[in-house]
């Protein structure tokens, strides 16, 4: 699990392995991971984009950029939050993934990047 506090945006994220998806025998190995992000602040914040920066196990990094998550740019008004589950496909059963969403504070037009602490996809008993 990863949890990041920014500019009172709160983002965690908690990755599970999905053995019934993988096919560990063509190199492919499936994870899913929530994201709950929560607005711990006083004014409204939206998520505008989307970047994220997943490492395979030999070190392979592959980049992921776009216009919100899961279809839509959800704006969260003070206290509220927004969870949405999403999926990342590997070719080596242990990796990381980290990244940022864009935020827009609509009252003022100033836009952030809220962090996305590193987290593992890892098979159980990949690492010891």
């Amino acid at each position: 699990m990863s949890e990041t506090l920014t500019r009172h945006v709160r983002i965690r994220v908690r990755p599970e392995y999905l053995p019934a998806q993988s096919m560990p025998q063509v190199q492919r190995w499936l994870f899913a991971y929530q994201v709950d992000i929560e607005n711990l602040g006083s004014y409204a914040v939206q998520l505008l984009n989307r970047h994220w920066v997943i490492t395979n196990g030999e070190g392979e990094v592959d980049e992921v950029r776009g216009p919100g998550v899961v279809g839509q740019q959800p704006l969260l008004q003070p206290g509220e939050s927004f969870s949405y589950t999403s999926g990342c496909p590997l070719d080596t059963p242990v990796g990381t993934m980290h990244g940022e969403y864009e935020m827009l504070i609509p009252a003022t037009g100033e836009r952030f990047d809220a962090l996305i602490a590193p987290f593992r996809l890892a098979v159980p008993g990949a690492l010891n």
